[in-house]
């Protein structure tokens, strides 16, 4: 997060959700939400803020922002994602995982701990199958992954999903590159770079709400 700060000269704000197993779903969205509320609360509006997420953050972004996908009001300038986590039932990173294997973790750990969370649900549960028919409702999203982790079959099946249903995405995969790689500066030299071109995102998405606004008041 200071990183991301640091890229766009941006004050952040973070949500330190609850965890499972203690805390199991929808623990960890109604705090997301309850945060994002909370910031609104403040005085700011949805236009002024672009939310980012990584891993699991990806989906509880999704979920919420799907959920509330007829409230123009509530929808922020954009979404930043590095390596979201969208199938909850990791049937994608299982099939990627046949191409190229994932040197940091495999399919069957990462169900085992995303179950800690969903426990006792339906996978076909609306808040867990995220559903993009309404993407077009949407901010514009910039999804960034690495080539070799399993996630990167999330990553396409959102970006395509997204543009199905007729919203706006941006996906980059970076080649060679691991989970959140962003987060690993001393390990790996393209997290700078990778977090520039997020920081010419942001900029870009806010340009065009301002860009609005003055149409708007003319």
């Amino acid at each position: 997060v200071a990183r991301l700060s640091e890229a766009t000269g941006l004050p952040m704000f973070s949500v330190d959700y609850r965890l499972a197993p203690e805390n199991p779903f929808p623990s960890a969205a109604d705090d997301v939400e309850a945060g994002y509320r909370w910031l609104l609360a403040q005085g700011y509006a949805a236009s002024e803020v672009v939310i980012g997420a990584d891993s699991a953050g990806g989906h509880l972004t999704c979920d919420m922002l799907l959920a509330h996908a007829d409230e123009p009001a509530f929808q922020p300038a954009g979404v930043v994602l590095f390596s979201p986590l969208i199938d909850l039932t990791l049937k994608l990173a299982e099939q990627q995982e046949k191409v190229r294997r994932d040197p940091a973790v495999s399919a069957a750990s990462a169900r085992r701990l995303v179950e800690l969370y969903v426990r006792g649900q339906a996978p076909d549960h609306p808040r867990l199958r995220l559903d993009f028919a309404r993407a077009d409702r949407l901010p514009p999203v910039f999804t960034q992954v690495g080539g070799f982790e399993i996630l990167s079959a999330d990553s396409r099946y959102l970006d395509a999903e997204i543009r199905r249903n007729g919203g706006a995405s941006t996906l980059e995969v970076w080649p060679g590159m691991v989970h959140v790689f962003q987060a690993l500066p001393r390990l790996a030299p393209e997290a700078k770079p990778a977090l520039r071109r997020v920081a010419a995102f942001i900029a870009g998405v806010y340009a065009d709400q301002r860009s609005d606004e003055l149409g708007a008041a003319r």
